[in-house]
């Protein structure tokens, strides 16, 4: 990975950490693949009542497995793979434009001592997050 790209993870690990900021992708077709397996495995076994507590044990298993899954979204940039970093990248320099910085520290300080620039760098950030890892974001409090 290139230092620049670096810095720009670093960058919004920073941002994202200063907000508090968790993350899920949403696993809700995981939930309803669940949900009628053990429906089926339910009316194969049981018939049709068999159905009814296999999709109610299905729904409840279903439901567990798509909760509760968030993490700090500094911890799922860093583990992206190499091409989306590049991709978040990518969205970043857009808003950064021509800005010129030595190093991950430099960088992090020109864009927090900027309202407007940290505002729409979140922005880039929330909108990679939402509509490239389809995931859903949420802030601690």
């Amino acid at each position: 990975m290139t230092p620049r790209i670096d810095d720009v993870m670093q960058l919004c690990c920073r941002l994202s950490e200063s907000k508090e900021m968790k993350a899920a992708v949403r696993n809700s077709g995981k939930g309803a693949l669940m949900a009628g397996a053990i429906a089926f495995a339910g009316g194969l076994v049981g018939g049709p009542p068999g159905i009814a507590v296999g999709g109610a044990v299905g729904g409840l298993l279903g439901c567990w497995m798509t909760t509760g899954q968030f993490r700090p979204l500094p911890q799922i940039i860093m583990e992206l793979p190499p091409q989306e970093q590049k991709k978040l990248y990518d969205d970043i320099m857009v808003v950064l434009g021509s800005l010129d910085w030595m190093d991950a520290a430099q960088l992090i300080a020109l864009v927090m001592g900027n309202a407007s620039l940290q505002q729409q760098v979140m922005a880039a950030l929330l909108s990679y997050v939402t509509q490239q890892l389809r995931a859903e974001v949420r802030y601690e409090d």
